[in-house]
């Protein structure tokens, strides 16, 4: 069975999304690198051998699930940018929908915050980063943007962002509109300014 077919077999469709479930109910409560694959299996109601037929760690089904939700937040960002939102209040509403995804997820985050053999969520996160960033300085039409090498400014901003949501996690002082204000304050000019053209994303 091809990738194609796998993903149209709504058998497939329910084991993976009973395994990204049930991997996030585990990793609120405890450090995904101490999750068995034994405990992770009889939790979604699945095999070890179908475990093992599509992921080699717990970690894979947690990427991939918080993945899925903050793709979820960039396909809203499209709808939005289609419809003539301007710059700045993509910006604004982009980096608000991401503190919303962490707010949802804080018990994973704040677990691979706290344990070193979990930094896989966070590498994940700026790996994430990293893509959109690029995307965005790929498509980007506007004079602005800067002269320099996108790889690098990608990754710039994609581990500044991630540190950004490290400094939130690791303070109960600092509340989400914080990091929404410090983002918002950091961001480059030409971020807002640039125009890019409205797609669909992952066309």
């Amino acid at each position: 069975m091809d990738s194609a077919s796998e993903s149209a077999d709504p058998r497939v469709t329910c084991t993976v999304a009973a395994l990204q479930r049930a991997v996030v109910e585990l990793a609120s409560r405890q450090p995904v690198s101490r999750i068995t694959v034994a405990e992770l299996a009889e939790r979604a109601g699945v095999t070890r051998a179908t475990f093992c037929n599509r992921y080699s760690t717990p970690l894979d089904p947690l990427i991939a699930a918080l993945h899925a939700g903050l793709e979820t937040g960039h396909r809203l960002e499209d709808r939005r940018r289609a419809e003539g939102c301007p710059g700045p209040e993509l910006l604004r509403l982009a980096v608000t929908e991401v503190a919303d995804h962490v707010e949802r997820f804080a018990g994973v985050y704040r677990h691979a915050l706290d344990d070193p053999a979990d930094r896989g969520v966070y590498d994940a996160l700026i790996r994430h980063f990293d893509g959109y960033a690029l995307d965005h300085l790929t498509r980007a039409t506007s004079a602005d943007i800067p002269d320099a090498d996108h790889r690098v400014i990608a990754q710039f901003l994609a581990h500044g962002f991630a540190g950004v949501i490290k400094a939130w996690l690791s303070d109960p002082s600092t509340t989400k509109d914080d990091l929404v204000a410090a983002t918002l304050a950091c961001a480059p000019a030409w971020w807002a300014a640039a125009e890019l053209p409205a797609r669909t994303r992952g066309q």
